[in-house]
């Protein structure tokens, strides 16, 4: 089985996958050693070369940085899936999707602060039925629009 290294954190920790699967974990450690943890095995490495002479040059998988925001997004707030059936509720000023075209759940694009019994929660793509029966601010376009709400509101 031929195992490859994808980098979760660059240069710091990888998920290690064999056939599509998951098979352990590649860390540095505090003493800038590397440890490869699997289920029945631990190893570790003084450098990425001495993996790679175990392993072969193809290990290591490049990182291919993830666009997220070119299909996941309708009326310029990101949703969680590709969206489909999008509205907009014009009375509520809500982007509404749903995440298959035979779905009857409607979900909210975008950022929310949505108030609870214990409080405040930050919430991203909530169902519609979730807006209707709590009290709710948004939607924000962006993760940093919501934390800055959230913290007045839990004042």
């Amino acid at each position: 089985m031929e195992i490859k290294a994808k980098p979760v954190i660059d240069g710091k920790f990888w998920i290690l996958e064999g056939e599509g699967n998951r098979v352990g974990i590649l860390q540095k450690d505090e003493a800038d050693k590397f440890v490869m943890l699997s289920k029945d095995n631990r190893s570790t490495f003084k450098d990425l070369k001495s993996i790679e002479k175990k392993f072969g040059k193809n290990f290591f998988v490049s990182a291919k940085p993830v666009d997220v925001k070119a299909t996941n997004e309708i009326y310029s707030f990101a949703t969680n899936c590709e969206p489909h059936n999008p509205m907009y509720d014009l009375k509520k000023k809500l982007p509404l999707f749903t995440k298959s075209d035979a779905s009857k759940s409607v979900y909210c694009a975008g950022y929310y602060a949505i108030k609870f019994e214990k409080g405040w929660v930050r919430s991203f793509c909530p169902k519609l039925i979730t807006v209707q029966r709590y009290e709710y601010k948004g939607p924000f376009k962006t993760e940093m629009e919501l934390r800055q709400v959230l913290s007045n509101v839990n004042r």
